[in-house]
């Protein structure tokens, strides 16, 4: 796990750009795995800019998206399947038909979780996988508790998440219970994982998942096991790591040649 300490949500997000970019230029029909929520905003706020001001090339890329809601109906705004596409997939060259969602609105969730599962194997596997992270130390939507070794799947929410998304919906009552997510067994096959994560309030569920234990109550500890875990925090994010010197140090004097 490489954790890198920036001054803002610009650099951050250039950063992720740039591993992005290097990737479709030497795998064009890269997978992507796509995160919603505020954290990832910026990045495919420069990756659309890339693309319009450099001819950054999605054309052969394909995207998975980590997570939908269970019971919206479709075309609702704050669907994941409507976040991605309004917020990423509209603004680039990506063909509609290679970017997947999880069905949220199946009649028999455990078969749409299990096709998902297999279209994520037949595109060859995700090659790099945005994420953000919640309070709680949850990536996608695998609340506290969650098996390091699930598969994608149907999870009801805790009252703090729904709370957290709340600002999306306009009220609580809104936020729907359940969703379908990636598992994290599923997210640690990723080939490569940047998670990011701003603000002081997230300084806590940073310290837990970076420096604390393994644990299903913090899920995204789990990534302390990925061979290839790139963490991006800024300032505030990072105040309560205690090696946060020694991040700094790292990256600082990090060989040009390893890139991200």
């Amino acid at each position: 796990m490489e954790v890198v300490i920036l001054s803002g949500t610009s650099r951050i997000a250039s950063l992720a750009a740039d591993a992005i970019e290097a990737l479709l230029r030497r795998k064009p029909d890269a997978v992507l795995g796509l995160a919603t929520g505020s954290s990832p905003l910026p990045i495919y706020d420069e990756l659309a800019r890339r693309h319009d001001k450099d001819g950054l090339d999605f054309s052969q890329a394909h995207g998975f998206a980590l997570d939908e809601y269970v019971g919206l109906e479709p075309g609702h705004e704050q669907s994941y399947r409507e976040v991605i596409r309004r917020e990423f997939t509209d603004r680039v060259n990506i063909s509609e038909a290679k970017v997947h969602t999880p069905d949220g609105a199946a009649a028999d969730i455990p078969a749409a979780c299990e096709a998902y599962e297999e279209a994520i194997k037949a595109a060859g596997g995700v090659d790099l996988q945005i994420l953000g992270v919640g309070t709680d130390g949850h990536i996608g939507f695998n609340e506290p508790g969650s098996s390091l070794a699930s598969r994608t799947r149907i999870k009801t929410l805790i009252e703090q998440t729904r709370r957290d998304n709340a600002r999306f919906f306009g009220s609580v009552n809104d936020v729907p219970h359940h969703v379908i997510t990636q598992g994290l067994g599923t997210i640690m096959e990723a080939r490569h994982v940047i998670l990011v994560a701003t603000g002081a309030q997230k300084a806590q569920a940073v310290h837990n998942f970076v420096e604390g234990p393994v644990s299903a109550i913090c899920a995204a500890s789990v990534l302390q096991m990925h061979p290839h875990a790139t963490i991006l925090v800024d300032e505030a994010a990072a105040s309560s790591l205690k090696l946060a010197d020694y991040y700094r140090h790292s990256y600082d004097n990090k060989p040009a040649w390893q890139g991200l």
